[in-house]
This record gives structure tokens, C-alpha cells and sequence, in this order.
């Protein structure tokens, strides 16, 4: 019998291949969405599963009060941790580590006193004790957790970093051999780890022992003894005693906190962080190579069941319209003696089949899928089959799902009918009054719903990214290029030296040596309070750093006073933004300068006002900020390129005679640059990704809707191809037939229209609040959108329904 229903069901297929063939296509499309999707949100919530209580596992993060703003940082201060060991009780083990940033150039060396090669830019480099071990489980090839940190000047390996550092040793032997890092830093080997194998946020390779810090000069950089300075990269992470709770920790915690930072003016509250929330942890900072974003994850798992939506309909709709030609196979079966039951498994056999060839499909094409995006998927994400229980599993459910979803109704449809009607050819299925063509109206509806929301959804998001990129940010941005000294050069400093080399290059027009960018991820800030005579006003202040020629290059327009003078260390005065001095309650620049604001202990005049500029991206509002006048603060170049010139290469030429001058001063250290432009584009990077997935979408949701109408219209063509052969014969032109046929096709689709614009208006509008300055949610928007897709509708229709308004009508009456 199975047999029977396979050679039937490849009949069929055969039989009626091109509605097969769209089916199979839709189907393809939404499983190998469903497939890449799956690999991606499974593989994103999969991180640090694998510790051992990982649900007592978390960190410590402080959340920073200011006056007019809330801050969360993934640090703490220094001194917390010791202080916690000390008096906070109810934890298992607490662990502090700090992280080594910045272009740490590491020489590893031998016993015999053989140099080996030196590495520049090592990452994944920390400052940790034996807790750390305590608290994150590692395999130990060499050495133990217990000892191997317990002194200063001692580092642990991970494998793949020992041979790195040691090629053709055998691990066992390279505990004993000593590592230097920055020239001033000598540490012995004391043990080797297995790197993780499953995905984790802990990926580092070094951990030099913590002590180290304390025992150099070190101690002094990181704020060792400062409760009141919080840093992002010295971290904390405790292990709570069954039973205790997170409330009981952090009170105890903000104990500490009232009895070590009295003087703390920004009202540092320590709060935990589960372990599980590392990897999404866009609220705090993140120690991570990359963080997982969990709205976007589940957008993605709503485009996934969306596409597969679309392709299951177009099952339902060709399926039920086909309906008519399969009667008398029906009838005659249940004359033979077929029961419903067997029909019915009959059908959902052929929907099984028909859904097992289009996962055969989706399966060839999802590495591609993975690979086309690739510059945004994680790089250690691949698609395999083999060794991978969880795929398999999750392929064989959605078989049976899709093959439920697609099948079960038109299983029910096809083997209702009656066997004396349908001999008779007296079924009705297709009939335009019957429930079932409602439903298939309803479904085509549905699916147009979708694609017209998603093509609105582009269109927006496009044009915000736009708006946000080419926006006038309030300074210049084109042709100008940042790179910074190193912070840990040895020997004098010799950041002037380089400025003067870099200001003899014929092709650069401008240098200035200051702070950060106008705008730049980084954010420096601090309290600052003004007396009016009549209250005290307090805020948050960013704080910038820069020269006199900083202004002029980023083309900044100074409405009041004058730049502050340049000083080598000390600060002596402030040039503030227009949103600042507007909330000090000045109607006017002018009146701001001159005053002096309260920065602790500190009283500094202002000296001029700058004009707002955005110093983030679009989603935030312009704050108050300071630029101050201190050159010892300054480490970043700010490069203008001469433009206009002619000379295509003259950038290039730039750029390699500023490499040159950097090697000769910073022989040691890369040099690396970015220009300005491509840093405000990279603010909307997230952004970006939405634009492209949203794009991939909308062909996509477009593409299966249409094979559907295509399938529709075809059957909808053979079935009136006699009346279109009548309405010939008796004078009607080929626009008549295309117009009458396209009709009913065209009133879903502007019905659907009618449904997706307020919904698409109502999902961007939520979308566009995340931005303080937006673009304009314009009428024509969602115009365009609904032209797009009745254009795309009438191609579609047009592909069949021209074709059979030429088709000679004594061909058609003939054979009918």
C-alpha cells in the first residue's frame, strides 16, 4: 500500500510539476530561512551553559547615578573586590580579574636564554588569581589552579596560545620558560589550560597573576585604591552559597559601599549580573569579543516563521485549488473501498514528500545562505549535519510540523467529497462561493499583509539609516583620519615628535593633536555644579580634550567668547556647548562666559561657547559637554587630507608617508587608522544588518507570495480557459480578458494594502522612538510600498494572464 501511495504521489507530482515545483520552491525558501536561523539563535543562547552551578554564577556591575542620568558599567572599582573577601558573607568564592588592554607586545624566552619572536597586539590577555579557576573550570594539562597564580609575576596559558608562543614543545614541558610583556613585565609559566570548546564569553588565553599588579608600577594606572572611580575592566565575579539570595548579596554590598565611598558623587549602586545574561548583556559593558542583541534574535525567529508561513500557504491555496482535478480519483477510490482515514494519510504521504524534498534543498542551499552574510554571522558558525543531534532533531520536527501545518487541511478538503457527486463531476470545489475559496482569499490576503509590511519596513529603515549617515552632525567629517599614540611606548614621550613630522606632509592640510573625535563610541564625563546666586545647579558633564587647531579642522563654529588657552596639566578652562549653558539657565551664549562651574574641588572659568554638534550617534540626545585645555590629556591625531587637488593618489601618498614617520617614532607598534566617515557609519552598524535582513526578507516574502499568485492564476486560466475562448469569439480584446483575469487578484492585494499600512505605521513608529532625531514617517512611504507590490502583482499576473487572453480561442474551444 505504501508503495501504491509513493507511485501515486510521483504521478502527481509529475502530472501537475509546475504547481509541484512552486510549491517545492516555497516550501525550500522558508525551511532553509528556518534552518539558518535556527543555527544562528541556538547557537547565540548556547553560551556559558556548559560551567559547572552556572545559575549561582554572577557578576558584579555598578549602575552610576549622576544628577540627570543613569550610567551601567560592567566594572567596578578596584578596591571592591578585596573589600568583599574581607566582610561580605553568604559567597562560595569571589573572583577579580582585570583585563590587560592596549597593544601589548609580548616576547616569549627560553631557559637557555634563547629569544623567541616577538607578538604585537596580543588580546584576550588578564590579570587573575587562583579564584578565577575556583569559579571557571578548566582542564589543567600543566600545573595546578591552586599555586599556579598564587605569586607575582606567573602566568598561565591556554593551549592554543602555549604553541603560539612555544611551537613543537610538548605542553608538558613548557611550564618553566618565561614570558615579557611590554619590555617591563617578566612572568614564569606555571600551568597550561585545554581551551573551551563550546561557545563562552571567557575567551582569554593569558592570565598573568593578579599579584603582579600590585607588585609594579601598574597598581598605580588602574586606580587600585580609587572607590570612587568604576572601571570597565576591572571585573568581579562572585559564586553564591545555595540558598542565599541576590538581595541579600547586594545589600550587603551597598554596605560596603556606605562605609568605603563616603565622598561617591555619582551614587555607585553594585548590582549582580546572572552568568546567563553575559552574552546579552547590551545594558552593560562587555568583555566579550561580541554580544548577542535577544530583540533582534527573536525578529529573526519571526522572519524564520513568517517565511515558512508564506510557504505553507501557497501548499494550502494550490492544493485546495487543485482539488478539482482529483475528484474522480477520489470517488473511484472510495468506490473501491478506501476509507477517509486512508485518503487522508494518502495526501499528508504526498505532503511529507513533497516537504522532505524541499528540506533536501534548503540543506544544499543554507551554506550559502551562511556564507552570504557572513560578515555579520559569528565566524566559528558553520552548517553541518554531522556530529550535530541538536539540527537533526530540530529538521525532523520541522518536517512533521510543516507537513502538518501544509497537508492536514487539504488532506480533510480532498477527502470529504462524496463519491456520487464527484463521479458526476458535481463538486463545487472551486467555486468562488465556496468556504473554500474564502479561505484561500483570506490566506493570499495574509500573505500579501506580510510582504507589503516588510516592503514598508525597508523603505523606513533605509531612509533613517540615510537621514542618520548624511545628517549634518554640527562638524567636518569628510576626508580626515584619527589614529592614537601608544599609551605604553617606552622610553620619553615622543607624541610631539611625531605631530611635527606629520605636519611637514605637503598633502595633509591640517594636524591636531587632542582627545577623542567629535563624536566617538568612548564617553569620558563628570559632575559639575554652578551657583547662580540663587541655587545650585548639577549635572553630567562629558569631557573632552583639545588644541586650538582641533576646532578649526572639524570646521566647529565657536557663537560666544573665545577657545580656551592651552595648558600642559593643569585645567584653567572650559569651552562649553550650547545645551550646556542653556541649562545653566543662560538665554543667550554670551552670558555664559566668563562664569566659573565647580568641578570638585576646582573653580573653571568658561571661555567661550560652542555651537551643539552630536558627539554620539542619532539615538541620543545632544548633552551637556566641555572641552578642556590640557595637552598632557591629548593622545589622538586628527588628520585633514588636502582634497580638490586632482591627484587620485594623493591619499595614498599621505597615508604612507604618515606610516613611515609613525615607524620611525613608534618602531615597535602597528599603525593602524581610521577615517572619521566611516566611524559615524559604523554608530548604525546594528542598524545596517536590519537594512540588509530586511531587504533579504521582503525579495523573499515578495518572491513566495507571487509564486503563489502564480499558481493561482495559472489553474485560474486552465479552468476558464473555455470562457476566455467565448469571450474571443464574441469581440473582447486581450486588455479586456488580462483586466477581467488580474481583477479579483488585484482586490487582495489592495485589501492587504489596507491592513499592512496602519500596522507597518504603528510597529516603525515604535521603531523610530529609539531615535532622538528621526526622519520623517512620510505618507509616501507607505504609497511606494503599495505600488511596489502591485507592480510586483501584476508582473506576476501578467505572466499567464497575457498569455492566455492571445491563446486562439478555437485551440481552447476545441479542445474543451
Amino acid at each position: 500500500m505504501i508503495k501504491n501511495y509513493f507511485l501515486i504521489a510521483i504521478r502527481n507530482f509529475w502530472k501537475h510539476r509546475i504547481f509541484s515545483i512552486i510549491n517545492i520552491a516555497g516550501l525550500a525558501i522558508g525551511i532553509s530561512a528556518a534552518l539558518v536561523i535556527y543555527l544562528l539563535v541556538s547557537y547565540e543562547f548556547s553560551f556559558d551553559k556548559f560551567h559547572k552551578d552556572r545559575e549561582r554564577i554572577y557578576r558584579v556591575v555598578s549602575k552610576l547615578d549622576f544628577p540627570d542620568q543613569v550610567i551601567r558599567n560592567g566594572g567596578v572599582c578596584s578596591p571592591l573586590p578585596a573589600a568583599v573577601k574581607r566582610e561580605v558573607t553568604g559567597l562560595e568564592v569571589s573572583a577579580a580579574f582585570h583585563l590587560y588592554n592596549g597593544d601589548i607586545k609580548v616576547t616569549p624566552g627560553a631557559p637557555d636564554g634563547k629569544t623567541k619572536p616577538v607578538f604585537k597586539n596580543q588580546p584576550a590577555i588578564i590579570f587573575a588569581d587562583s579564584s578565577y579557576f575556583r569559579l571557571i573550570d578548566y582542564k589543567w594539562l600543566a600545573g595546578s589552579p591552586e599555586t599556579s597564580l598564587s605569586e607575582p609575576f606567573r602566568v598561565v596559558l591556554s593551549e592554543s596560545r602555549a604553541r603560539v608562543y612555544f611551537p613543537g614543545k610538548d605542553i608538558t614541558t613548557i611550564p618553566g620558560n618565561s614570558i615579557t610583556y611590554d619590555d617591563s613585565i617578566t612572568a614564569t609559566v606555571t600551568g597550561i589550560v585545554k581551551d573551551f570548546d563550546q561557545p563562552t564569553d571567557f575567551t582569554f588565553k593569558e592570565f598573568v597573576s593578579l599579584a603582579t599588579v600590585t607588585s609594579t608600577g601598574l597598581k598605580n594606572s588602574m586606580g587600585w585604591d580609587e572607590w570612587g572611580s568604576v572601571n570597565s575592566s576591572s571585573l568581579f565575579f562572585v559564586k553564591l552559597i545555595k540558598g542565599i539570595t541576590v538581595t541579600q548579596i547586594e545589600k550587603q554590598l551597598a554596605s560596603l559601599r556606605t562605609k568605603y565611598a563616603k565622598d561617591d558623587y555619582m551614587k555607585t549602586q553594585n548590582l549582580l549580573q546572572p552568568v546567563s545574561a553575559l552574552h546579552f548583556s547590551n545594558d552593560y559593558d562587555s568583555f566579550a569579543n561580541r554580544e548577542a542583541h535577544k530583540p533582534t534574535l527573536f525578529g529573526l525567529l519571526a522572519v524564520a516563521a513568517f517565511l515558512l508561513l508564506l510557504g505553507c500557504i501557497n501548499f494550502i491555496n494550490l492544493t485546495t485549488a487543485q482539488a478539482a482535478m482529483r475528484t474522480k480519483e477520489i470517488g473511484i477510490r472510495k468506490t473501491l473501498g478506501s476509507s477517509r482515514a486512508h485518503l487522508i494519510g494518502q495526501f499528508l504521504g504526498e505532503t511529507f514528500l513533497l516537504t522532505l524534498l524541499a528540506t533536501v534543498v534548503s540543506i544544499l542551499i543554507a551554506p550559502g545562505i551562511l556564507k552570504m552574510f557572513s560578515d555579520f554571522m559569528p565566524p566559528e558558525l558553520k552548517f553541518t549535519i554531522a556530529g550535530q543531534p541538536g539540527i537533526i532533531i530540530f529538521i525532523i520536527v520541522l518536517i512533521i510540523a510543516v507537513t502538518l501545518l501544509s497537508g492536514f487541511y487539504p488532506a480533510l478538503v480532498l477527502s470529504k467529497f462524496k463519491p456520487a457527486q464527484v463521479i458526476k463531476n458535481q463538486s463545487q470545489v472551486y467555486s468562488g462561493k465556496t468556504r473554500k475559496a474564502l479561505l484561500r482569499r483570506s490566506l493570499t490576503i495574509s500573505q500579501f499583509v506580510i510582504a507589503q509590511f516588510f516592503i514598508i519596513a525597508t523603505i523606513l529603515v533605509s531612509k533613517q539609516i540615510q537621514y542618520a549617515i548624511n545628517k549634518d552632525m554640527g562638524f567636518r567629517k569628510d576626508a580626515i583620519i584619527n589614529f592614537s599614540a601608544p599609551w605604553n611606548a617606552p622610553g620619553k614621550d615622543k607624541r610631539f615628535v611625531l605631530l611635527n613630522k606629520l605636519q611637514a606632509i605637503p598633502e595633509i592640510a591640517m594636524v591636531s593633536l587632542g582627545g577623542s573625535t567629535p563624536a566617538a563610541f568612548g564617553y569620558s564625563s563628570t559632575t559639575m555644579k554652578y551657583n547662580d546666586g540663587k541655587k545650585e545647579i548639577e549635572t553630567t558633564v562629558g569631557i573632552k580634550y583639545a588644541d586650538d587647531t582641533y576646532f578649526k579642522l572639524y570646521n566647529m563654529q565657536l557663537v560666544a567668547g573665545r577657545l580656551p588657552l592651552q595648558n600642559d596639566t593643569v585645567v584653567t578652562e572650559y569651552i562649553i556647548n550650547e545645551t550646556f549653558a542653556k541649562f545653566l539657565g543662560f538665554k543667550t551664549a554670551d552670558q555664559a562666559v566668563g562664569k566659573v562651574l565647580d568641578r570638585g574641588e576646582k573653580k573653571v572659568p568658561i571661555s567661550g561657547v560652542l555651537k551643539d554638534f552630536h558627539d554620539k550617534s542619532i539615538h541620543s540626545a545632544i548633552k551637556p559637554l566641555a572641552y578642556s585645555n590640557v595637552k598632557g590629556n591629548s593622545s589622538t591625531y586628527h588628520i585633514l587630507l588636502k582634497t580638490g587637488n586632482g591627484d587620485k593618489t594623493a591619499w595614498k601618498k599621505a597615508i604612507a608617508k604618515m606610516e613611515s614617520d609613525w615607524k620611525e617614532v613608534y618602531p615597535e607598534f602597528e599603525f593602524k587608522y581610521s577615517f572619521f566617515d566611516k566611524t559615524i557609519e559604523s554608530f548604525y552598524k546594528a542598524e545596517q544588518n536590519i537594512s540588509r535582513l530586511l531587504v533579504w526578507a521582503t525579495g523573499l516574502t515578495i518572491f513566495i507570495s507571487c509564486l503563489g499568485m502564480l499558481g493561482l492564476v495559472i489553474y485560474t486560466t486552465t479552468q476558464r480557459a473555455k470562457e476566455i475562448g467565448v469571450r474571443k469569439v464574441l469581440g473582447a480584446s486581450v486588455s479586456q480578458i488580462v483586466s477581467l483575469l488580474s481583477k479579483d487578484f488585484l482586490q487582495l492585494v489592495i485589501l492587504a494594502f489596507i491592513i499592512a499600512a496602519p500596522l507597518a505605521w504603528w510597529v516603525m513608529n515604535k521603531w523610530l522612538a529609539d531615535f532622538a532625531y528621526r526622519t520623517q514617517l512620510n505618507w509616501w512611504i507607505f504609497i511606494m510600498g503599495g505600488f511596489i507590490m502591485i507592480f510586483m502583482a501584476l508582473f506576476t499576473l501578467s505572466i499567464q494572464t497575457v498569455r492566455a487572453a492571445i491563446t486562439n480561442p478555437v485551440k481552447s474551444l476545441r479542445t474543451e
